[in-house]
Order: C-alpha cells, then sequence, then structure tokens
C-alpha cells in the first residue's frame, strides 16, 4: 500500500488463493504490511476467475478476486520448477511471514513445510489457514466454506424452526478463518519482537466456526438441551428479534427491564411492562410468541420509517433491515469510510468494503491501491532480489 500503517515494515509472502488466506493477506496490507502474493503461472489464483465479472476490453476482471487482494504485489512462480523454487527461497529470506492456505501436506512436498522453513528461516512467521488444521483425523480433508457451516454448528443455529438447513449469507467460515489468521500473525510478530523467535501459527476454518457457536455452547452445557434454529430473535433476551410493521420489518433490540419499558410507552402500551407474563426477562422469554403478537399487533398499525422515529427518540436500539444496496448508501457507513474504491488501471473504479479497524495514528483512505494483475510485479522483485 501507498499509506503507511502499524505494519509498515513487515514483508508478507501471500501464498493464498480464493478467500480465507486472501482476506487475511487484504487486511494485513491494509494496515500497513507488503505483502507479495506468489501465484500459479498457469491463472493465477483461482479467484481470478469467480464471478461477477467488471467489463474490459481484454474481456473482462473478477470484481470477486479484486475486492480481496487490493494493496498487494504479484508474482507468477511455479513451485516444481526449481528455479522458481529458488526464487521464493530468496523471498523467504528476507521476508517476516509466509501465509498459506494449502491442504496440509502439500508444502511439504513442495520442500517449504514448517520443519524446514523454520530450520532455514529461525525467525519467519508461518501462518497456515486450512480447512481442518494441520492436526486431527480430519486433517487431510478438503473443506469449503459451506462444509464447515455444516460441521461446526452454524447452520443448525441459522433459519427458521422446521425450514430447510441454511446457508449463512457471507461465507463465514473463510472470513472468521481469515481474521483469526490475522490475529495470530499480529500476536507472532509482537512475540517475534520480544525473543526473536518466529513461530507456526496452525487455523482451521472448523475450529473457527466452534469458536463462533457463542452462547449455543453454554446453553448446551448448562441444559443438555441441544440448540436449533429460532429465525431472527436472540434465544436468552425478549424482546430481540425482527418484527412486523406496516410495510415491512425492523429489528429492535429492547436488552432489559428499562428499556422494556420505555419500548412498551413508545408503543402506546405502557401497560404490557406490567404484564406478569412480560415483568422480567426471564418471562418475557418463556412467553416470547405471546409478546411478539402484542408487539406486533401496535406496529403494523404504522409503516417502518414511523416507528424507527418514534423508537429512536425513546432510545430504544432499533434499525432497519437494510439490503446490500442501502448498506453502500447509509450515511453512517460512508462516515466511517466503509466503503472504498480501488482504482483499477484496466476496470475503473471498483467500490468495496472498507477497513473497520480505525487507528487514530494512521490515516483511513478512501481510494486505495488496485489488486494486482497476475505477475505484475515480477519486475521489481526480482531486481531486488539480485541487489539483495
Amino acid at each position: 500500500m501507498t499509506d503507511k500503517g502499524p505494519l509498515s515494515g513487515i514483508t508478507v509472502i501471500d501464498l493464498t488463493r480464493v478467500l480465507a488466506g486472501p482476506y487475511c493477506t487484504m487486511m494485513l496490507a491494509d494496515m500497513g504490511a507488503r505483502v507479495i502474493k506468489v501465484e500459479t503461472p498457469n491463472g493465477g489464483d483461482d479467484a481470478r476467475h469467480f464471478g461477477p465479472f467488471v467489463d474490459t476490453p481484454d474481456g473482462g476482471k473478477s470484481a470477486y478476486f479484486m475486492s480481496l487482494n487490493r494493496g498487494k504485489e504479484s508474482i507468477a512462480l511455479d513451485l516444481k520448477n526449481e528455479d522458481d523454487k529458488a526464487t521464493l527461497e530468496n523471498l523467504l529470506k528476507t521476508a517476516d511471514v509466509l501465509v498459506e492456505n494449502y491442504r496440509p501436506g502439500t508444502m511439504e512436498k513442495l520442500g517449504f513445510g514448517w520443519d524446514r522453513v523454520h530450520t532455514a528461516y529461525p525467525n519467519l512467521i508461518y501462518a497456515a489457514a486450512s480447512g481442518f488444521g494441520h492436526t486431527g483425523p480430519y486433517s487431510k480433508r478438503p473443506a469449503y466454506d459451506l462444509v464447515v457451516q455444516g460441521m461446526g454448528g452454524v447452520m443448525s443455529l441459522t433459519g427458521h424452526p422446521g425450514g430447510d438447513p441454511t446457508r449463512v449469507g457471507t461465507s463465514v467460515g473463510d472470513i472468521t478463518a481469515g481474521l483469526f489468521t490475522t490475529v495470530g500473525i499480529n500476536a507472532a510478530l509482537y512475540h517475534r519482537q520480544n525473543t526473536g523467535e518466529g513461530m507456526k501459527i496452525d487455523v482451521s476454518m472448523l475450529d473457527c466456526q466452534v469458536a463462533i457457536l457463542e452462547n449455543a455452547i453454554a446453553r448446551y452445557a448448562a441444559t443438555g438441551e441441544i440448540p436449533g434454529p429460532i429465525g431472527a430473535r436472540h434465544p436468552s433476551i425478549t424482546p430481540f428479534d425482527a418484527f412486523k410493521a406496516g410495510d415491512g420489518y425492523l429489528i429492535i433490540a429492547a436488552g432489559n427491564d428499562g428499556l422494556f419499558k420505555k419500548l412498551c410507552t413508545a408503543l402506546g402500551q405502557p401497560e404490557l411492562a406490567d404484564n406478569p407474563l412480560f415483568v422480567s426477562n426471564a418471562k418475557r422469554s418463556e412467553h416470547q410468541a405471546a409478546l411478539k403478537d402484542e408487539v406486533e399487533q401496535a406496529l403494523t398499525k404504522h409503516p417502518v420509517a414511523h416507528w424507527l422515529g418514534i423508537l429512536e427518540n425513546a432510545g430504544v436500539p432499533c434499525g432497519p433491515i437494510n439490503d446490500v444496496g442501502q448498506v453502500l448508501s447509509d450515511p453512517q457507513v460512508n462516515e466511517r469510510n466503509m466503503v472504498v474504491t480501488a482504482i483499477d488501471p484496466v476496470a475503473g473504479a471498483l467500490k468495496m468494503a472498507g477497513n473497520p479497524i480505525k487507528m487514530s495514528a494512521f490515516s483511513d483512505p478512501a481510494t486505495r491501491d488496485p489488486a494486482p494483475q497476475l505477475d505484475a510485479n515480477r519486475a521489481k522483485i526480482m531486481s531486488e532480489l539480485k541487489s539483495q
């Protein structure tokens, strides 16, 4: 990136592709690291061929790829070729971090497994994100986001009772693995600063799904009951749900007794707060269906916009259910610079999600360096290696 960040001076060798790994290395690039993306000469990262595509004179560029690889450099290397393996070896000599998301065992076959790399470069941080991690009976299995959403329990909690299995609407299997790998790398950099030692970071997509099960594990441990899908509502806080109004739905999250009283008053039904069925959160959760009926009887008399104004003025946490277009035009989202633009020399301007980590010591630019063309930075990188 052209803009500095807390990881300025850190060089990352990025052997990742598709989503989990590239999301991690994009976050590192956003925080100022130099990320050198190593791709296969024959087509590069698979994501370069995933839609949607932006029309260009040369046949189109993947918006999917561009949104995950901004601010990186690219060099194409065939890691089965001895000369190209030697180039990667030279890159590792001065690198700080190596990130890969191959299936376990692949890097060993290529000659760049942790044991060998750590012996050669003891201060290098080696981060691996894979479907099931580098240990355990499933470690050699392939995995995609949908597989780990299903296996990790997330899908069992998603959707409505009695409905078909429902995938979470974004690739949380990949994204959480990318985020946890980023966290691990930053912790490892701090450890290395204090000790001079590199380490291996082993992140499993399945592990990450278990880690975000949140109170579902606590509920099962405490009660022995297996949690299931319950739609939009919270399993233990009521009212905390999507409610039907006159022309659509809105979110109401009245998380304590005080907020519930404010909600009842705002709805013109203050007596609900004194109803024996609803006097405590435990009672409200026990009788959530009855309470939802009462709330919606009031809400359906007016449109969503009416109630959002009333509830906001009353101090009741609430919000609309936005589609993606509405999110991208939301004034709060834009004020926080969560919609940034990368200017691709071929595809032009492309909007994408910004970096949610705001740091007082560094700027948060509204425009970002674009994703690289395949092998675009070869000459620069090879020149630097020759001068070492």
